[in-house]
């Protein structure tokens, strides 16, 4: 992509800005201090274009943001994005039969392509999936023959002429709709959804099993992944995450809490619980202890914009895998190393079961991941360098160059580097997405949702 994304001197590595949209509040009216737990961000996405971005929060709300069209005398308003359209995706539900709650946190938002003036994106909670329909109106109709102007229905009776309705301007609105509701499919919580290449179908995980859906059909879907054993007490693994291929209809991939990943195909067969290919690498005896189960345990997956390449993320690190080479990963980047002696802590806060997610920039050249105390790493894969930046109210600024930030180990601490035992762990950053085309990054802290965008632009 150009210089933009050069991260080979340490100036270089350092030079990503706070967009004027900067910080965007979840919550728009609450301060930080009274934020609500439905406030906190649970997925962020941007569309094909990067035009639009979205996010999904635990309260069941998904706010829309476009970006800001470029202006000529105000040319750098070119990477704000604003907000766009709100709305209830997901309402809280009760199943009576289960005496179960579900619900409405967002788990996942997915963009389908432009093909109209109007655009189109799928939202998941635990258990339904909706397709919603995000469209401008600014004319609106008048001069009904058989309703008044405030829509009530006129005695025929006092019809005596005929009117011929006509069209008039109004301020823009933005409406979504719902189109589709795809439910009762998943015994288990939804973790992901994914769009097929065809754009035709989409698929939906759950713990156990993977369902096939056509995005013109509710009431019936195709289960073509099923790991439910007869016994549930021979259960040894679940579905962390799934994706289709980019460009292969018929391809895609699911990961496991074992830290294995399997590559399907449904040419093979209707049912696939038979993998094409099986990734997976062997564990070193001498590292194995308590927590080496669940710190293995991917917590997403990700193919590469190219297809041949695929990414996954689990507690401690980030491995490339590529798809002709199943033996060991091409890659592998450590996240945060130095959490490996807090590990105990981690378990007994829960800290441990966090689901950190992953994303390729545009070119695929370089990936970013999240981290503790609002802290997101990349990584260049050309060049092998990396660095963590930070994402917080107190040292961010509009167009402020974010300075990389070290975390010291042991010994002599320096006057920029901050301890190992000083990390917050209630600051999280589990969500990230990268714009398609130019390096614009969103990153989500708790309710917060951050924009940044390298200094070229």
């Amino acid at each position: 992509v150009g210089p933009c994304c050069d991260f080979s001197t340490g100036q270089r590595l350092c030079e990503w800005e706070e967009s004027d949209s900067r910080k965007i509040n979840n919550s728009f009216l609450r301060d930080h201090n009274y934020a609500t737990e439905a406030d906190i961000i649970s997925t962020v996405e941007f569309n094909s274009t990067g035009e639009l971005l979205a996010t999904g929060d635990k309260g069941g709300r998904v706010v829309v943001f476009q970006r800001e069209q470029e202006s000529k005398n105000q040319p750098h308003r070119r990477g704000e994005y604003n907000v766009y359209s709100t709305f209830q995706s997901h309402e809280p539900e009760f199943d009576y039969l289960k005496s179960l709650e579900i619900e409405e946190k967002i788990n996942k938002i997915r963009w389908l392509p432009q093909q109209n003036a109007a655009y189109f994106l799928l939202s998941t909670n635990d258990k339904t999936v909706k397709l919603w329909k995000i469209s401008e109106r600014d004319k609106r109709p008048e001069g009904y023959n058989l309703k008044d102007e405030d829509g009530r229905i006129r005695d025929p009776a006092t019809i005596t002429t005929l009117r011929v309705p006509v069209v008039r301007p109004m301020d823009l609105m933005v409406e979504a709709t719902p189109r589709r509701v795809f439910s009762n499919a998943h015994t288990y919580h939804i973790n992901s959804i994914s769009v097929n290449s065809d754009y035709e179908t989409f698929m939906s995980t759950d713990d156990l099993r993977i369902n096939l859906w056509n995005l013109e059909i509710t009431n019936r879907s195709f289960n073509i992944v099923d790991i439910k054993p007869a016994n549930m007490e021979e259960l040894t693994e679940v579905i962390t995450a799934a994706e289709f291929h980019p460009h292969q209809c018929n391809t895609f991939v699911y990961s496991s809490s074992k830290g294995s990943i399997r590559l399907c195909d449904m040419r093979a067969s209707a049912l696939c619980d038979n993998h094409s290919k099986f990734f997976e690498e062997p564990e070193d005896p001498s590292n194995r202890s308590f927590f080496s189960e669940i710190i293995s345990s991917i917590s997403d997956v990700k193919f590469s914009h190219s297809g041949r390449y695929l990414m996954t993320r689990d507690y401690l690190t980030v491995k490339v895998w590529d798809l002709n080479m199943e033996s060991q990963p091409l890659e592998t980047y450590q996240v945060h190393d130095y959490l490996r002696s807090k590990l105990c802590s981690l378990y007994e806060n829960d800290c441990i079961f966090d689901k950190f997610e992953c994303v390729w920039n545009g070119s695929d050249s370089v990936i970013m991941t999240g981290s503790y105390n609002n802290f997101f790493r990349m990584f260049d894969r050309n060049t092998k360098r990396d660095v963590t930046l930070e994402a917080s109210r107190e040292n961010s600024k509009p167009r402020a160059i974010l300075k990389p930030r070290k975390v010291c180990v042991g010994g002599k601490r320096r006057k920029d580097e901050i301890s190992v035992d000083s990390l917050d762990f209630s600051k999280k950053i589990l969500h990230t997405a990268w714009h398609p085309y130019e390096n614009i990054i969103a990153v989500a802290a708790t309710n917060n949702l951050y924009i940044f965008q390298d200094k070229v632009n």
